[in-house]
């Protein structure tokens, strides 16, 4: 775009248009509007933030083995900035990694990418206190051997946790050390509830002026001109034409659909994945538990995520659980939207049938019953959280991803991990500044003004009529209570 292009655009108020309100597009709208840009919002579902499961971030990405260190860093980075942008969508609990000895790693192996993360952290700390939100540097993690882990075996359940040892106590209850390889390690991974994330997000864009927040409305056709974007959709109220100078692509696991409209190919993998609730009768209050297992396997990881009232959340990463055979799918040479089979096309349009959703919501129990035994007590507690994501590329490794760019005015949005959503969203502010849309300079606070309005009671409130609206139990959408 040439300097006279660039004159003009700063005479006139700057639109950008988003297709998606996941946790991606909800994420750019929040920080467009909060730095005064007109947003056009679309999403095609009855809410924000109603795409695939998340429950944690990823600060570290220590559940993941097989990905790579600068990945790891990255996504720790992320992960401090999503807490201080959505402070009260986080549930601070810590994550235990355990390797069961049927597994082939050795725990000891992730300590040098732990000692690697933690000197990130403490720097990152030394750089801006501010970003001292997962706790003190030096606690970053804790290792516990056999001796320590049996002997808190002997501890009485703690009233509330309040250090690493209170929140390891109901594990040495429950697991028999002989199942186990040693050091277990506590690392603070906290958790993500999806539903503050969804209050948050609805509660800030429904109020701001700047953002014409459209659902239940899909674009139906893109036409791109020589300096903006028409956007036709259809909605509630018909069909609509709108024009936008900016136009972020932001579907999540359907980006290849928006991409094909636009004229653009990409090479991406979509992955349909499932989460499974069930309630088991414990009241200590426990962290995430992950056990490593091979992925694809019957001895794949398992991973137990806590919610109040014996509400837990499972993934077996299975393809009996949580993966499924032929879910995972690539964009076919004529196309850049990856196609999954119809039987997975249709859960995603028409939801579960209830005999399928109870089959897999035994097998997650079962699979954690292996290596928690009292677990075989659990029973389903509702439906599957369930959803589809994209990958950019052609590795299903990779987890740390956040923005392309096409010309001059399209960007799509392309995160594995919910925790990368701002820095997309930063990105796109560094392009539209790049093209003289916006006068800014220096690195972007993560806080961003019109969530810090809100109040954790008011998030929490919405929350839970959000989930019981979608057909949840209430507890993914509370804050532990003491």
């Amino acid at each position: 775009m040439n300097t006279e292009s660039c004159a003009a655009y700063a005479q006139r108020p700057l639109r950008v248009g988003i297709l998606g309100g996941g946790i991606a597009g909800a994420t750019v709208a929040l920080r467009l509007t909060d730095m005064g840009i007109h947003t056009l919002l679309l999403e095609s579902s009855t809410g924000l933030v109603n795409g695939p499961p998340f429950c944690h971030l990823h600060a570290g990405g220590n559940l993941y083995r097989e990905i790579s260190d600068q990945q790891c860093l990255t996504l720790l980075r992320q992960s401090i900035d999503s807490v201080r942008a959505y402070p009260h969508s986080i549930n601070r609990r810590p994550t235990v990694i355990a390797v069961p000895v049927t597994d082939a790693g050795n725990p000891n192996a992730l300590l040098p990418r732990l000692r690697q993360v933690a000197r990130e952290y403490q720097r990152l700390v030394t750089e801006n206190p501010a970003n001292k939100m997962l706790g003190e540097p030096g606690d970053y993690y804790r290792c516990y051997e056999r001796e320590e882990f049996e002997a808190l075996a002997k501890r009485p359940l703690p009233v509330r946790a309040e250090c690493h040892d209170d929140w390891m106590i109901p594990l040495a209850h429950q697991l028999n050390a002989d199942t186990l390889k040693f050091p277990l390690i506590l690392v603070q991974e906290y958790g993500w509830s999806l539903f503050r994330m969804a209050a948050t997000a609805t509660l800030a864009l429904t109020r701001s002026p700047l953002c014409d927040l459209r659902l239940n409305t899909r674009a139906t056709r893109l036409e791109q001109r020589e300096c903006s974007w028409l956007v036709q959709s259809v909605g509630p109220k018909g069909e609509c034409m709108d024009e936008v100078d900016f136009l972020v692509n932001a579907c999540g696991f359907r980006t290849g659909l928006v991409d094909d409209m636009a004229g653009y190919r990409r090479e991406r993998l979509v992955e349909y994945k499932a989460a499974y609730l069930a309630r088991w009768p414990v009241s200590a209050h426990w962290p995430e538990v992950i056990f490593h297992g091979e992925r694809g396997t019957p001895q794949g990881m398992a991973q137990l995520t806590p919610y109040p009232n014996g509400l837990f959340q499972l993934h077996g990463m299975t393809d009996a659980i949580t993966l499924f055979k032929n879910g995972l799918v690539a964009n076919p040479a004529h196309s850049a939207q990856p196609r999954l089979p119809e039987a997975y096309r249709q859960q995603l349009n028409e939801g579960w049938n209830a005999d399928e959703a109870r089959t897999r919501t035994q097998r997650a129990i079962e699979h954690m019953a292996r290596l928690l035994p009292d677990f075989a007590r659990a029973t389903p507690a509702g439906k599957p959280l369930f959803g589809a994501q994209q990958i950019p590329g052609s590795d299903p490794r990779l987890r740390a991803a956040d923005v392309s760019f096409e010309g001059h005015h399209y960007a799509r949005v392309e995160i594995v991990k919910a925790s990368s959503a701002l820095t997309a969203a930063d990105r796109i502010v560094s392009k539209l500044t790049e093209l003289c849309w916006l006068n800014h300079t220096g690195p972007l606070n993560p806080e961003i003004t019109l969530v810090s309005r809100q109040t954790a009671a008011e998030v929490e409130a919405t929350a839970i009529q959000l989930a019981e609206a979608r057909g949840y139990p209430r507890e993914l959408a509370e804050n532990f209570r003491e």
